[in-house]
């Protein structure tokens, strides 16, 4: 019996110390760790205050741009009648599933002699999906993707178009603009060479609400510890930034691929120089012809709109927290907002919808210089098409 006392004391007082050392707690210390450090708290913090944008937000191109690939998801994307690729009479690359996931198989004469599973996806599927596979610490693209527009495999852009090809890398440089963190290890190999090796388990996937709004924890225990204070407190806040803040915060991944990086752009936070990590391209202001891929800052600065205007910003059209992509009516009426009085020819009046579509005349879509793809069976790729930033008139849309 005593010892049964002995130990019922000591539990007590276990329970005793835990109890007051919970209360000792700070609401900082509750909060989940972020691989990113500890100024940073986590999306899943913020879905606990933020309840109505998870359902938008979540399922926009934004927060899609990459994951990890689902095996049952991928069985819906393609039909066993379309799984096949044939580069030439003797090689072709089959998507296939095997007990342990769904692979590209790559064939040589009916003998296989590459397979990689589907590992990551990269997009949001809006125009395509293109995908990668782990090799150790290493990612590399698959060869073939999935585009929306002929909704069938094709060979993935910039990739031969005779052969298959499993070698090409992928570098924390691409998770930069498709993800908010990975954690890497960079190797001198030379003089004029890096080796990189990726930790998987670190990969924070899409752009979640701290790459836009910066780190949130200090926002997050001020606001716990003052539930009374509806003001926004310590995070960064759109409408407090100035214009060229707003521009700077969404050109981080839209203002092009041609720009030479002086650090991570993982370190920038809203409020930030963008020329503090970009060696910048003024291309769009000296009549140049930017891509459309990838240039939409670039692109919208040297519009008419934005320079005869003091406050325009990609945030005048564009709200992150909503998902209309496609929806050319709501983004129309974002026009005429700005437009009431506009005057349209005679020939732009027969045409009709003016208040439904503005879009299709002046932002077209265009085919990417930088971008496009294979279809087996066709001798000349692809265009890759996107949406102009170029706000304009195109007078080929007028006729």
């Amino acid at each position: 019996m005593k010892g049964a006392k002995r130990i019922l004391l000591i539990l007590g007082a276990i329970s005793i110390v835990i109890i007051i050392l919970s209360r000792c707690m700070t609401a900082a210390d509750k909060l989940p760790r972020d691989i990113r450090g500890d100024a940073y708290t986590g999306a899943a913090t913020c879905v606990k205050c933020h309840k109505d944008l998870p359902q938008s937000y979540a399922h926009s191109p934004h927060g899609l741009t990459s994951n990890l690939v689902v095996d049952q998801e991928l069985l819906k994307v393609y039909a066993p009648d379309s799984n096949s690729f044939s580069f030439n009479e003797h090689q072709k690359v089959v998507v296939e599933k095997r007990n342990d996931g769904i692979f590209q198989v790559a064939y040589n004469d009916g003998k296989e002699v590459n397979a990689q599973k589907f590992d990551i996806k990269f997009g949001s599927g809006e125009k395509a999906f293109t995908f990668a596979y782990w090799h150790g610490k290493k990612l590399y693209e698959l060869p073939l993707s999935y585009f929306s527009s002929i909704n069938n495999w094709a060979i993935s852009p910039g990739f031969p178009a005779n052969t298959f090809y499993y070698e090409r890398g992928i570098t924390s440089r691409c998770f930069e603009c498709h993800g908010s963190y990975v954690e890497k290890k960079l190797t001198q190999k030379s003089a004029f060479s890096m080796d990189e090796e990726m930790e998987k388990g670190s990969i924070i996937y899409g752009i979640d609400c701290e790459r836009c709004h910066g780190p949130g924890k200090q926002h997050v225990v001020f606001h716990i510890e003052n539930p009374a204070e509806k003001t926004a407190k310590y995070i960064a806040i759109f409408k407090t930034l100035s214009r060229k803040q707003k521009m700077d915060a969404c050109g981080v991944c839209h203002s092009g691929n041609t720009l030479m990086a002086h650090q991570s752009v993982f370190e920038f936070k809203p409020g930030d120089n963008i020329d503090d990590y970009y060696a910048q391209d003024f291309v769009g202001f000296g009549g140049g012809n930017p891509d459309v891929h990838g240039n939409q800052t670039t692109m919208l600065m040297g519009s008419n709109c934005y320079l005869k205007s003091e406050t325009m910003t990609c945030q005048s059209c564009h709200n992150t927290h909503e998902n209309i992509k496609g929806n050319l009516n709501i983004y129309s009426q974002r026009c005429i907002s700005c437009h009431q009085t506009t005057n349209h020819s005679r020939e732009t009046l027969a045409k009709g919808a003016l208040t439904t579509n503005c879009i299709d005349c002046h932002m077209p879509k265009e085919s990417s210089k930088l971008i496009s793809f294979q279809q087996a069976g066709k001798d000349q790729a692809s265009a890759y098409m996107l949406r102009s930033h170029r706000v304009a008139i195109y007078p080929d849309r007028i006729k």
